[in-house]
């Protein structure tokens, strides 16, 4: 099969709204086919007939449909329930041919019934031999292929040979174009004692039908993996292997997660594994799956998934960065890389653009890099990816105040509670192995206590004596947002389990770090942010007044505090350090952006707007004790450091990922 590949979207009526959000979405993963259902019982029921007036010709509209048709309408049930065998089995072919009538133009393939071995689907528990079944779908078959459409038989879940040979013996094959198998290896435990892999069960799918009707084709029209345990690389592993698979046609379950207040068939919340099956968050977010199909379809997830598979590492103790494919991390990874050091990269490769570091960090050094696409969430995937380390930078996270606001329960499972995972995965080695995190200016709050003056161009505070050196980490503790709260809870923990369980391990509290591999957003990363709309010609948002103040530093002296800190690791451990550019790369956001105007040669279309929640007016880090206890300092000037990222992000290679905005 080529890499062609649809999706499965069951849309409840009345979702007109969401059809519209996600259709064009969906058509932008490269989704050639849809399959989605049309409830025989949904269509009976007051507006149902309206709901599939639109519905159908608006999908038909945008791609290539499959109306899977099912579902007994309870009047006309034998069981009163919507499993059950209707009471006159033509009544499936009769609704059908009034579907082909009304809405047939939409669509050339029509799918009879969803898994029949289901109970949840059809009660076969009153049609035990399959008899009525047999009849119902048979007859509707016929009658569908007369009309001069192509009927596709509804895939059992799970597989089960002897039924689909069944449908051989009962001349049920013998009147479809394909078969439909389901499968989802790897999230169902209904399945973990029969399933042998697709090659296995295609193999005798393709026996049976070769027997009953050679013609007869094979559809995957319903796998998918369910990421409850955070691992969306193997979601998009799984999908690679159900597209590999050989059959004719693959569609994935499902684009969208379910929303938690949606009940399932088994009841409400039956199973968390039912709520995380699809390739994007059920508030649109997308996971791994659906944003690598969106920037390069299979061949990017095939590449990312070839990046992200785990070597056995040639040295016994590797160092180990979390977020190690992104700004500061694979920076990180590299100059250790270029020593000769093995390196274990633990990212989940959420961020856009993270996986050109991961390619990067690859080609320049092939097998001493070792990718594992953990997430901080998933304890026991931490834990393995330590196990060996020599030691431990702590930089992944979720790094934006923005979207800690919108989603601040997912803030604290990555931020606070992702930090303990890894905290404990540490501890539970029996050994003392150093680790260096990765924490915020934000744990200071919004310094709203800080008095500030505004001149032209910049603000500056009215003490002199903060003017003069910054904020130091005497300064209280201040979590005002909740990305302030989550990382303020991780920069505390570890200096607790330096205390608490003599691990050798130290804070570094960032300020703006900005450089090359560093694809910021509006939300973060404001430095290359600013950058790259100016090289695209597009226009930036400043919110606040423009005058507001911050030390920003190259991230090349980003890398070498981290060395210095991890270097004296024993004498420095339980102290928390302040990183940034200091009082010498102090410098406004009207300031930065002049300097980008003079860089590339362009005037910014620049608009204000109001403030965003926990914003500073005015913050620079005072470096004097990480200058003093580690024998560091900045050396790279913020002017100098902007013209050399301007440079890099020049290079078509590095060319920025669009944003990609997790909606309010």
């Amino acid at each position: 099969m080529k890499d062609e590949y649809g999706f499965v979207e069951w849309f409840r009526p009345g979702e007109y709204d969401r059809v519209e959000e996600v259709l064009p979405k969906l058509v932008a993963s490269g989704a050639k086919y849809l399959r989605t259902h049309l409830s025989w019982a949904e269509y009976h029921a007051p507006g149902g007939q309206e709901w599939y007036d639109w519905l159908l010709p608006r999908l038909a509209r945008d791609i290539e449909l499959l109306p899977c048709v099912h579902y007994t309408p309870p009047s006309l049930s034998r069981t009163g329930r919507s499993s059950g065998a209707p009471k006159v089995l033509k009544d499936f072919a009769d609704f059908l041919d009034m579907v082909l009538t009304r809405h047939g133009e939409h669509f050339e393939y029509v799918e009879l019934w969803n898994e029949p071995n289901n109970l949840l689907d059809w009660d076969w528990r009153e049609d035990p031999d399959c008899d009525l079944f047999c009849e119902m779908v048979g007859g509707a078959a016929y009658w569908v292929r007369q009309r001069g459409w192509k009927p596709v038989l509804g895939g059992p879940a799970p597989f089960d040979p002897y039924w689909l040979n069944l449908m051989g013996e009962r001349g049920v094959l013998a009147e479809v174009v394909a078969a439909g198998i389901h499968g989802f290896p790897g999230t169902w435990d209904s399945e973990e004692g029969t399933w042998n892999g697709w090659n296995v069960h295609m193999a005798e799918m393709r026996e049976i039908l070769d027997r009953w009707n050679p013609a007869c084709e094979i559809w995957i029209t319903e796998t998918g993996y369910s990421t409850w345990r955070r691992d969306d690389m193997e979601q998009a592993r799984r999908f690679l292997e159900a597209l590999d698979a050989g059959a004719d046609r693959m569609y994935w379950y499902a684009w969208r997660d379910l929303p938690e207040h949606v009940a399932v068939q088994e009841g409400h919340w039956f199973d968390p594994r039912h709520y995380h099956l699809g390739a994007v968050e059920a508030d649109g977010a997308p996971k791994l799956l659906a944003r690598l199909l969106t920037a390069g379809g299979p061949a990017q997830v095939r590449e990312v998934a070839r990046l992200a598979t785990p070597a056995v590492a040639r040295q016994a103790r590797p160092i180990a960065i979390t977020g190690g494919a992104g700004f500061i991390g694979s920076n990180l990874a590299e100059s250790f890389l270029s020593e000769g050091r093995d390196v274990v990269v633990i990212d989940n490769l959420s961020r856009p653009g993270v996986e050109r570091n991961l390619h990067w960090l690859a080609q320049r050094h092939g097998p001493r890099l070792h990718a594992v696409p953990a997430d901080l969430r998933d304890e026991l995937a931490v834990r393995e990816a330590v196990r060996d380390a020599d030691a431990v930078l702590h930089m992944a996270a979720q790094t934006a105040v923005t979207t800690s606001l919108v989603s601040p329960m997912a803030d604290f499972d990555v931020n606070a509670r992702g930090t303990l995972n890894l905290l404990e995965g540490i501890r539970a080695t029996g050994r003392k192995i150093p680790l260096v995190f990765a924490s915020t200016n934000k744990v200071y709050g919004a310094l709203a206590d800080l008095e500030v003056g505004d001149s032209n161009d910049a603000c500056a505070p009215l003490d002199e004596g903060t003017r003069a050196h910054g904020v130091g980490e005497g300064r209280p503790l201040d979590f005002c947002t909740p990305y302030g709260c989550s990382k303020g809870v991780a920069d505390q923990y570890v200096l607790d389990y330096a205390s608490s369980y003599g691990l050798p391990a130290a804070v570094l509290r960032m300020s703006c770090i900005y450089g090359p591999r560093q694809f910021g957003t509006e939300d973060q990363g404001w430095v290359a942010h600013f950058l790259i709309q100016a090289l695209q010609r597009r226009p930036i948002t400043v919110f606040g007044t423009g005058r507001q103040v911050r030390d920003v530093l190259d991230v090349s002296d980003a890398v070498a505090a981290y060395r210095a800190v991890l270097g004296q690791i024993d004498a420095l451990s339980g102290r928390a350090f302040n990183l940034g550019g200091g009082t010498s790369n102090t410098v406004s956001l009207l300031q930065v952006l002049r300097e980008i105007e003079a860089i590339t040669g362009s005037k910014i279309d620049v608009t204000f707007e109001d403030w965003r929640q926990g914003d500073q007016p005015w913050f620079v880090a005072d470096t004097r004790a990480l200058e003093q206890a580690a024998g560091w300092r900045a050396r790279i000037g913020w002017r100098d450091g902007l013209r050399g990222l301007a440079g890099w992000l020049s290079d078509g290679a590095a060319r920025a990922p669009e944003r990609q905005r997790v909606p309010a």
